[in-house]
């Protein structure tokens, strides 16, 4: 998504440092940090925990600020310090409606890229300056000080609990209405909501081992109940959730993006639909919205641009629905896509690895899903669960123009989780699929490209593995010949990345290194068996038919020719660049009808769906899928 109106500093040059293993250790420095601030304070220890986890995950991120310009472990917000001026850029390049029968859509003009004022921003974007005066401690320790940091957030929730005229009780279920308030949230719904997901953390304990390498543990509290009654103290507006479709566990709001007409017959920023009847609906992608709440909101209501069915916001994970499900968003890239997914805007930047994405909002984003899938029968998993960077261009004029959010830093291991879907392994070390499952933290690929062309990008978990042309990283990088420039290791070039999730047929194997049957090619990397960087699985394979020495691919599962009724315009199948030679398999996803839906016009009584004969295998064939006809390959069970 392009940029808005909150822009973060751009990535640091790593470090050789940076490049080092980020756990060695399990210090508790940490630990002691949460007790000590604890008892100066007055703060359940188990409550200070229970925020940090669910800002954070006890991360201190080298002192680099959120997406938000939140810092630190406790997620202290500075946002006039960490934001900076920088020029509106919708990305052109891309026509996210995706559909040759109408001409990309374009904003009438950028909003105003002016850098906020402090009074102009809201509460929860300047937390610490706030904990600074109440502590006494600098800002600049109170971003860098892990401890500090620490202190601080204690500082905010011991201030929050008095001026909502309670005790700084040591009991956790005292302290609902000021962890509520923690949350920067200006209505209660949200600041509800982000209350209940850190009691929830109290509930069930955790523990893990920080980016800084030290271990931290929350023991549970199972039958810990909450006393809310303070937070309807605490002024915060009535948020109405009216017109929104969303799971009762998150908090949401409805702000419609406009259907509007204007100009010559043209129409935006959607299209009108009768899903999941018409089209149906298959497919979810994630995206990263390369700009703060404020300003992609302002873009989402520009009748001239484009649009996304849901955005989720970092501070504190509150959704805002634009688009309804039946309706049809612009915002793939591909109108295949488009007309049968639905599309979410994760507050985010895709080449800053630091501007990192929130807990509150991975787990708003994950029970959103969930409730969408369960309501239109996706099944979760890589196939249907797209980031926007697996989208496929729909000819092969629009490759290099395909965007690559939310990148190789999203952690789709932990949302898979979230989901309730962990990526497991399946089969026996020999197993002829796997899934692509690093650990993320450890896992820390080089990547150029952050702040301008060949800086590198700071050292950071990856969800990505780099992929070569032989068992060797001197070797050289696979191509994609689709894009047709060299690769590279920008963090916008996906060519030689597979992701973590994503599932491929093993082509061979060499030592630590696997090799797997990608764009057409052997792809090697490295997986040892004792820091696997895949696991074995099961799934359906195809391969070209007998006889065939390759097959074409698709960016589209469109209809043959004769499906189309009179006065729909037959749509070009236009295969890609791309083969599927003989010999290769590819693991498949679902066999599905040729489909297009003609939306050409801003009333839909003219709209109609076409429903061809010919069907389709979805495969996994290089990091973003394509599409084969099922007439030219056969389907087996991977053995």
């Amino acid at each position: 998504m392009a940029s808005a109106a909150l822009l973060l500093p751009l990535c640091a040059t790593a470090s050789p440092a940076d490049a080092a293993d980020p756990r060695p250790s399990s210090a508790t420095g940490l630990q002691r940090a949460f007790a000590a601030a604890a008892a100066e304070y007055h703060v359940p220890q188990s409550v200070l925990l229970g925020v940090s986890y669910l800002q954070s995950r006890w991360d201190a991120h080298a002192g680099a600020p959120s997406v938000t310009g939140g810092y630190g472990p406790m997620h202290l917000t500075d946002a006039r310090t960490a934001l900076t001026t920088a020029s509106h850029r919708r990305r052109d390049a891309q026509d996210f409606r995706g559909d040759s029968v109408r001409p990309a859509p374009r904003p009438a003009q950028a909003p105003d890229g002016r850098l906020p004022s402090s009074a102009e921003l809201p509460a929860r974007l300047k937390t610490l300056p706030k904990a600074a005066r109440l502590t006494g401690l600098s800002p600049a320790a109170l971003r860098t000080d892990p401890a500090a940091n620490v202190a601080g957030g204690a500082a905010l929730l011991a201030a929050a609990q008095r001026t909502l005229g309670e005790p700084l009780s040591a009991d956790p279920a005292d302290w609902y209405g000021a962890v509520a308030r923690f949350s920067g949230a200006d209505d209660t719904a949200t600041a509800a909501a982000y209350a209940d997901d850190v009691y929830a953390v109290l509930r069930t304990g955790e523990e893990r081992t920080t980016d800084a390498g030290q271990t931290v543990a929350l023991a549970a509290q199972p039958g810990l109940v909450p006393r809310t009654a303070p937070l309807h103290r605490a002024g915060l507006r009535t948020l109405s959730a009216a017109g929104a479709e969303c799971p009762t566990t998150v908090s949401c709001e409805w702000i419609p993006a406009p259907h509007e007409q204007f100009g010559d017959n043209d129409y935006g920023n959607h299209d009108v639909a009768d899903r999941p009847v018409s089209p149906d609906i298959r497919y979810i992608v994630v995206h990263d919205t390369e700009g703060g709440w404020e300003g992609v909101l302002s873009m989402v209501q520009d009748p001239t641009y484009v649009s996304w069915n849901y955005s989720l916001r970092s501070t504190d994970g509150h959704i805002a629905q634009h688009v309804k499900a039946k309706d049809v968003a612009w915002h793939a890239g591909n109108w295949y896509v488009n007309s049968k997914s639905i599309g979410l805007e994760h507050e985010g930047f895709l080449a800053r690895p630091d501007a990192w994405f929130t807990e509150a909002m991975y787990r708003a984003s994950a029970r959103l899903v969930t409730y969408l899938a369960a309501e239109y029968g996706i099944p979760l998993d890589r196939q249907h669960i797209l980031g926007h960077d697996n989208v496929p261009g729909p000819t092969t004029a629009s490759i290099s123009g395909m965007h690559t959010d939310p990148g190789p830093f999203w952690d789709w291991r932990h949302y898979f989780e979230l989901l309730g879907r962990p990526l497991e392994a399946t089969a026996g070390s020999s197993g002829a699929v796997v899934t692509i499952r690093p650990d993320y933290a450890v896992n820390r690929p080089a990547y150029t490209d952050c702040g301008g062309q060949g800086l590198a990008c700071v050292a950071h978990g990856s969800g990505d593995v780099r992929l070569y042309t032989d068992h060797d990283e001197k070797s050289a990088l696979v191509k994609d010949v689709g894009d047709g420039s060299a690769p590279t290791t920008g963090v916008n070039d996906v060519a030689s990345r597979a992701s973590t999730g994503q599932q491929y047929a093993v082509a061979d194997r060499w030592g630590d290194w696997t090799a797997i049957w990608y764009l057409g090619r052997k792809a090697w990397f490295r997986n040892p068996e004792a820091q696997p960087t895949a696991v074995p699985t099961t799934g359906l394979v195809v391969t070209p038919k007998d006889g065939r020495d390759s097959v074409a691919l698709y960016g589209r599962a469109y209809p043959e020719a004769g499906a189309y009724p009179a006065g729909v315009p037959a749509q070009a199948l236009s295969p890609l660049p791309y083969t599927l030679p003989k010999g290769q398999k590819y693991v498949a996803g679902d066999k599905i009808a040729g489909e297009y839906y003609y939306a050409v016009t801003f009333a839909g009584d003219s709209h109609r769906l076409v429903v061809g004969d010919d069907q389709y295998y979805e495969i996994q064939y290089g990091h973003r899928v394509a599409f084969v006809r099922a007439a030219d390959v056969k389907a087996t069970p991977a053995t």
